[in-house]
């Protein structure tokens, strides 16, 4: 599904540069559960963003589905990555004044479904994360794991053949953040793919494949 060769990343600061992937190799195939740990401090949000298409690197291949990207423009990427690859936020990234369903509903505009369409896809996704009865709550009104789930059930209405998760426990208890990754790893049986970022051992232990990067390398 996406093969990284050599990939790096610098940026330009005043008159020196700095780098903050160097040499990234990885492989992450239809189906995989990944997780990718490293120190809170790394870079992990830079690769994250490269791998869902919104940074290009400063050299090195990325391929998706047998398709270069490195040298696409934005207008072929968009499509791309709206279709193939959701993220779920560490943050949620709700809207506040917004309700639930409309929260779910909101990306699904952009694939010109009509309204009573993008309405069952919210409803359906919204009653797999277990929250059906808060369709009319904004986020205020939420348990920090009731918004993550209106961010996982978002994701889910696209119905996107990967999902990357940047550390989606990080605010939860013990019996919340294991519900999540139960949810992740049901999903993972269902046929989507993984891509995992945690710091936390614990959450490390749910994925089938395991990457550590430290010191900006894959170790």
């Amino acid at each position: 599904m996406i093969t990284l060769e050599n990939i790096t990343k610098e940026y330009k600061m005043g008159d020196s540069i700095l780098q903050v992937l160097k040499w990234i190799n990885l492989q992450i195939d239809t189906w995989d559960f990944v997780s990718i740990m490293w120190p809170s401090w790394s870079w992990k949000s830079t690769l994250m963003n490269i791998i869902w298409m919104l940074d290009v690197p400063s050299t090195g291949k990325y391929i998706f589905d047998d398709i270069n990207l490195s040298w696409l423009s934005e207008d072929k990427l968009a499509p791309i990555r709206w279709k193939k690859i959701w993220f779920i936020f560490q943050s949620y990234n709700l809207i506040p004044r917004m309700s639930v369903i409309k929260q779910v509903m909101l990306p699904l505009a952009y694939a010109w479904m009509n309204k009573k369409e993008r309405w069952e896809k919210a409803k359906k996704a919204l009653e797999r994360v277990w929250l059906w009865e808060k369709i009319n709550h904004k986020p205020s009104e939420l348990s920090w794991w009731q918004q993550q789930r209106v961010s996982i059930a978002r994701a889910l209405a696209i119905n996107p053949s990967m999902l990357l998760a940047d550390e989606p426990t990080w605010a939860l208890d013990t019996k919340t953040w294991n519900e999540i990754m139960l949810l992740l790893q049901e999903l993972n049986q269902e046929g989507k793919t993984i891509v995992l970022i945690t710091h936390e051992p614990e959450i490390d232990n749910f994925a089938k494949k395991h990457i550590f990067i430290k010191d900006w390398f894959i170790q």
